[in-house]
């Protein structure tokens, strides 16, 4: 399966701010549960202020049991 075009800039922007040492670590609260999250941000400017921009928290837990890999299984070419 192919990552969508919307995700891939997505990803482009996170190594570009990577790149630049313009990325943060937030804690934020999760706006429905409440809890406390770590949010991967990139750090900009717009006129004179900060702008934060996230792209992902970090997984609590075991990210290896929550994630499977991509596999040929299922795939239409063999």
């Amino acid at each position: 399966m192919a990552i969508p075009e919307p995700y891939r800039r997505n990803f482009q922007t996170l190594l570009t701010a990577a790149a630049d040492g313009n990325l943060a670590l937030l804690e934020c609260t999760d706006a429905l549960s409440g809890v406390p999250r770590y949010v991967i941000t990139a750090v900009g400017r717009m006129d004179g202020d900060y702008v934060m921009t996230p792209f992902g928290h970090l997984h609590d837990g075991d990210p290896y049991a929550a994630y499977r890999p991509p596999s040929d299984e299922g795939s239409l070419t063999q």
